[in-house]
């Protein structure tokens, strides 16, 4: 596996130090989405079996949900052999990591062997970064996309390296969507929530392989039952080893 690195607030960490550097955080000069950033990757590099995170709170209240290792690892996993993300690739983390999104962005580093870049969770997320960033792998909302399609000449060349491209958190406007069409990179709109672990199906908004219809990540099953509710189901499978 390759020897994952952390950028955050211009310091690199090895997974050595993440493991000592939380216990410090609350005594540096540190975002909020930085403190919590540490925070869990202690947590994570400790072996913890469960996590508690909360869910969003766009169908009511938001709430605080356990989920297990297990699960957040074959999320990570399934998310992986349906990209083709590979170790030692680069991802870029500018979602927050008190949720869920910007948390299996972590997740999918550790597991994956990615190489993580944590910027503020902010409208523009590469405002601090040169024109010459690289990263294979992103995780964005609509409006951090909009504000990227927007914004100065060298960002489209950032996003057009990338291997993937993951949007979601809220509808993609047909404005929107006429405009990531000029992104040579593929962009996929993600299905799913904090019950199911971040997404479970995607469906890529632009390409030759782009469709209206969300299709499955490997392993996962979908249904509908006496109720005519949707019924998902992860069915356990073998990952060959990064």
């Amino acid at each position: 596996m390759h020897p994952v690195t952390l950028r955050l607030a211009g310091q690199s960490y090895t997974v050595d130090q993440l493991r000592q550097a939380p216990a410090t955080a609350a005594t540096l000069a540190l975002s909020e989405n930085e403190r919590a950033t540490l925070d869990f990757c202690r947590q994570w590099l400790s072996d913890e079996a469960d996590f508690i995170v909360n869910t969003s709170g766009s169908t009511g209240t938001p709430k605080p949900i356990r989920l297990t290792r297990a699960q957040m690892t074959a999320s990570a996993r399934r998310t992986g052999a349906t990209l083709n993300l590979r170790a030692g690739q680069q991802a870029l983390v500018c979602l927050p990591t008190r949720y869920i999104a910007g948390r299996m962005m972590l997740v999918r580093g550790f597991v994956l062997g990615l190489d993580m870049t944590i910027v503020e969770p902010a409208g523009d997320p590469f405002a601090t970064l040169p024109p010459t960033a690289h990263f294979d792998f992103t995780a964005l909302i609509p409006l951090q996309l909009q504000t990227l399609l927007a914004g100065l000449s060298y960002y489209h060349a950032i996003l057009n390296r990338m291997q993937a491209i993951l949007i979601g958190g809220g509808p993609v406007s047909p404005a929107l969507m006429a405009q990531l069409q000029t992104i040579s990179a593929p962009i996929y709109h993600t299905y799913g929530m904090t019950e199911t672990v971040s997404h479970i199906a995607l469906r890529q908004l632009n390409g030759p392989q782009a469709s209206t219809a969300f299709r499955p990540l490997l392993g996962v099953q979908l249904g509908v039952d006496e109720r005519n509710c949707l019924n998902i189901c992860g069915v356990r499978i073998t990952f060959a080893k990064q």
